[in-house]
């Protein structure tokens, strides 16, 4: 059966709000620089009030990831959940304003919708710390059969492997993505996701997940990894396909016990290191969803990676299949 969509994606639904910052405020506010730290609502409200003025803009890893796709010209879905209330009514419009297809109720009387405060100093490094709100209540029943099996590929974000809700409504989307014969793809997402579910992780991963993506930490971290060589070992025989990225010196991609080397794609200007991880997977998993070789896929990624860092936002402001074109990617 011909797919729907290219790319279906189950994520946190996150508005990010974006400043710039030095590292004295980090400091002050106790903040580890590039790293992401969960926050309770007060502290959201605190830090906001102290950061500089800030952009805000519709995110979330698998969102961002979505927009991609959709500047791609590829046909997305999404599934994430935000609250009844003013934040989620933008987020609802910006998905479905760049073109992808979102369907998933809102939650009414409990958590607000969630934001990621992030602060981004002159090098480019963004340091965030996240209000998951309504973004954890998540459930079973929000993924709906027919968007799934309608998809060739079913993208999980790692994020969302914490709550217990939301975790059972991976397992759900995998069993109907692999009933369907269809691909399945999850992001690490961040290095302390791993920390916390190792193990749980590997058994998913094993059992689940046909591409993996993730950057040269988060895959060091997950298989006890000190070098790309024995990554390449840990990876042989549990994925089909693995993506690495290594921020500037590009990325890997694993597959058949070989590895295939893709140079970073150059940036106008390093302004804003958020979403390139995002925009990288997108690239990647429309080519794997226009059956393209590796190679290309990978070259995909970094194109959509080099063009958010080069501005504020996670999301891309020029139209991704365009700069595609004028590459021979597309």
């Amino acid at each position: 059966m011909a797919a729907l969509y290219d790319v279906a994606a189950i994520g946190n639904a996150i508005v990010d709000v974006i400043a710039p910052a030095d590292d004295d405020f980090l400091a002050r506010e106790g903040l580890a620089k590039g790293a992401m730290t969960l926050i309770d609502e007060p502290r959201a409200h605190v830090l906001y009030e102290r950061m500089a003025q800030a952009v805000e803009t519709s995110g979330g890893s698998a969102a961002n990831t979505i927009a991609g796709v959709a500047s791609l010209g590829a046909r997305a879905h999404y599934i994430g959940k935000v609250a009844e209330d003013p934040l989620g009514e933008i987020f609802a419009h910006d998905i479905r304003a760049i073109g992808a297809n979102y369907e998933t109720a809102p939650l009414t009387g409990g958590p607000a919708t969630a934001r990621c405060l992030i602060n981004v100093t002159p090098d480019g490094e963004r340091t965030m710390c996240t209000y998951l709100g309504a973004s954890v209540r998540l459930e079973p029943a929000d993924v709906i059969e027919d968007d799934i099996a309608n998809a060739e590929i079913l993208y999980l974000e790692g994020y969302l492997f914490d709550p217990p809700k939301a975790r059972a409504a991976f397992a759900r989307a995998a069993a109907i993505a692999r009933g369907a014969g269809r691909k399945i793809a999850l992001s690490l997402s961040d290095a302390f996701v791993v920390e916390r579910h190792r193990a749980d992780l590997l058994a998913f991963i094993d059992a689940e997940v046909d591409i993996l993506l993730a950057n040269e930490v988060e895959a060091m971290a997950l298989f006890g990894a000190r070098s790309l060589g024995t990554i390449l070992d840990a990876v042989s025989g549990r994925v089909a396909i693995a993506a690495v990225t290594r921020s500037a010196e590009g990325s890997i991609i694993l597959a058949d016990g070989e590895m295939i080397v893709i140079d970073a794609a150059r940036a106008l200007r390093l302004v804003d290191t958020t979403g390139a991880g995002d925009q990288y997977a997108a690239g990647f998993l429309v080519g794997l969803a226009h059956r393209r070789p590796l190679a290309e896929c990978g070259a995909l990624g970094s194109l959509a990676a080099a063009e958010v860092i080069d501005h504020f936002g996670p999301r891309p402001q020029r139209p991704l299949a365009e700069l595609a074109m004028e590459q021979g990617l597309i």
